[in-house]
């Protein structure tokens, strides 16, 4: 029987992976519906229309995850872990992209480099979500060898060669680290650098709209602003999540563990949060919430 601390943090993550749900399959559904009705989406609601269906399918299989570790069919929950890592790096991804996105679009630098991505960016969209495909790709590689690796120590182990075993995990393990850190560290400097040029962007174009036409405010910093709302919330996502996997990766805590839940309900009150900030900054997937609710 789990402590009630334990519990408590198992509801609380129960409730935060349904209001999740709800909130991408909200996404889900209202931009699903635009590109039936128009055959085509634009680059941004593609990115988060991406983002939005990673994160139901995560949310779905963490929830699946810990019931089938918590029945003990740990086998099952491990291949599904797999998955998990797949979606993980993929989100990762997906939202380093849309930060570049919202980095190119919005900022005003006249750099002759960001012109031709401004004109090109929408174009390279797809070839962005296939390479979020591959880094998702080359985790499921890396997750599947330290699998094997902890069978192979688990089969070398009742033979007696219990040194070996876990020299071999050992090897595995730090690989698997060493992989999955670069994988996700890489996004993560991707959306840092644009989060800057973004601001830095934004406090050159103000400095520059005071000068000239002081108390003004027009529809470019309105721009900027709302985007580094959406962003600032990006970032705090990004930082707990980026921590958490980390830890997760180099310190497995069991499921009668209330810390396990503890960063359970850390890693998708930020994603739920994140969600409800995406629907919010999208004018899209904001009329349809007030013409519903």
């Amino acid at each position: 029987m789990p402590s009630t601390p334990t519990l408590i943090f198992m509801i609380i993550f129960c409730l935060v992976s349904l209001a999740s749900l709800l909130h991408n399959g909200f996404m889900i559904i209202v931009l699903g519906r635009e590109w039936m009705r128009k055959r085509a989406l634009s680059a941004a609601d593609t990115i988060v229309a991406s983002l939005a269906s990673s994160r139901f399918c995560l949310h779905g299989m963490t929830i699946l995850i810990n019931l089938l570790a918590s029945f003990g069919f740990c086998y099952q929950a491990n291949l599904l872990g797999i998955l998990w890592d797949f979606t993980n790096t993929l989100i990762l991804w997906l939202t380093a992209w849309l930060a570049v996105f919202y980095c190119v679009k919005i900022s005003s630098f006249s750099h002759p480099a960001l012109f031709w991505l401004k004109w090109r960016i929408s174009q390279l969209v797809p070839r962005l979500l296939l390479c979020s495909i591959m880094g998702g790709l080359s985790a499921i590689i890396s997750a599947t060898g330290n699998i094997i690796a902890i069978q192979m120590t688990i089969s070398q182990g009742s033979l007696g060669n219990c040194t070996l075993g876990h020299m071999t995990l050992d090897f595995f393990r730090y690989c698997y680290l060493a992989h999955a850190v670069l994988m996700w560290l890489t996004p993560f400097v991707l959306f840092l650098v644009s989060i800057i040029l973004l601001m830095f962007s934004l406090f050159r174009h103000v400095m520059k709209l005071r000068d000239h036409r002081p108390g003004a405010c027009d529809f470019h910093t309105q721009a900027h602003t709302m985007a580094l709302k959406s962003l600032t919330f990006f970032f705090i996502f990004y930082i707990l999540f980026f921590l958490s996997l980390v830890i997760f990766a180099t310190k497995i805590k069991t499921l009668q563990s209330h810390w396990y839940w503890v960063r359970e309900v850390i890693i998708y009150t930020g994603i739920s949060l994140n969600s409800i900030m995406l629907v919010l900054s999208n004018p899209k997937l904001r009329k349809t919430m007030k013409m519903r609710f």
